[in-house]
């Protein structure tokens, strides 16, 4: 039905430099570029980041920067949103191979065939998805404007929320508004053990469990905290507690340290003894990669303009209604 085009071509093989960080440096004033990176990347692309953030920040990095080429250090549907917002720049991506487990549960076909049995709904579509799953929603949102979002539409309308159940299920319980799911979920949120997350708790009893809402219902009952990415940042640096158990994907521990380095935060356990806990996408980019796509200028995200066009009035909308 819709299709995104990815290409690339091979990359000559250079040396690479001793200082990759002063090299990344150079070619952001180079390409007049920004970096932004997503809180699950590696420590050290946070660290050359020009911004971080969560899914909704980067959104709105990336609908108001001034520079000609926009370096996305995060998944493939983060850097689609920064070219549907920006279509006259060039967007790269270090690894096109970063998908998105979410985006993935949520075949074009099969939520438009799901969409048709619903004809009079409003569709909500979270953030991770796909360009052609956007182009089909009314309104986007963030696990951060999720709730406002849904809480801003008619009462007298039925609701899509997709692709995620999870953080659909805790958007229902906290607006009292019965949606209507698809059944998508993260391999990341869904890998953290109640078991061993309540065994943490005895061991640590004065720690506070943090978690954002895309964890199953069984992991965000013992949570003292729920939040989106950037809030579970906020709260830990907030809070009176000294150590937290988080329980999302672990990147974003680099950045709660930086910000509170007195304090312990110790990432939530998986089920299996494994680190099925760290989003395998995410963690496909490296600042190797980084350094070429700026070199090489690719890979570049490219879109049909249908589809682009489509995709950029629900995210205008989130983008006015999270004001």
């Amino acid at each position: 039905m819709f299709t995104t085009v990815r290409p690339t071509r091979p990359q000559p093989a250079i040396a690479l430099p001793k200082d990759l960080f002063c090299a990344i440096d150079e070619l952001k004033r180079e390409l007049k570029a920004v970096v932004l990176a997503h809180y699950y990347q590696d420590p050290d692309i946070q660290d050359i980041a020009d911004f971080i953030g969560d899914s909704l920040g980067l959104s709105q990095q990336a609908a108001t920067t001034d520079k000609e080429v926009i370096v996305f250090a995060g998944v493939h549907f983060m850097a689609e949103t920064a070219k549907i917002l920006n279509p006259d720049k060039l967007v790269l991506l270090p690894d096109l191979e970063a998908g998105c487990s979410l985006a993935d549960s949520c075949p074009p076909k099969e939520f438009a065939e799901f969409k048709e049995q619903h004809p009079t709904a409003i569709v909500v579509s979270y953030i991770n998805c796909t360009a052609d799953i956007k182009a089909m929603s009314d309104v986007i949102c963030t696990s951060s404007n999720a709730v406002k979002i849904v809480n801003q539409l008619p009462k007298d309308r039925p609701i899509i929320f997709g692709p995620d159940r999870n953080l659909g299920r805790y958007v229902a319980q906290q607006t009292g508004r019965d949606l209507i799911l698809w059944q998508g979920s993260c391999i990341v949120h869904e890998t953290f053990s109640e078991k061993k997350i309540v065994q943490l708790k005895i061991e640590h009893p004065n720690a506070e469990i943090i978690a954002h809402p895309e964890c199953e219902e069984t992991v965000l009952r013992h949570a003292k905290y729920i939040g989106s990415t950037t809030a579970l940042l906020k709260y830990s640096q907030q809070s009176s507690q000294g150590t937290f158990i988080v329980a999302t994907e672990p990147g974003i521990i680099h950045q709660m340290q930086k910000e509170a380095p007195s304090k312990r935060f110790i990432p939530a356990p998986a089920m299996n003894n494994c680190s099925c806990n760290e989003c395998p996408h995410m963690r496909l980019n490296t600042l190797e990669k980084l350094y070429l796509s700026m070199k090489h200028k690719q890979p570049e995200i490219i879109m049909d303009e249908s589809i682009r066009q489509a995709a950029l009035k629900p995210i205008q909308r989130m983008l006015e209604m999270s004001k």
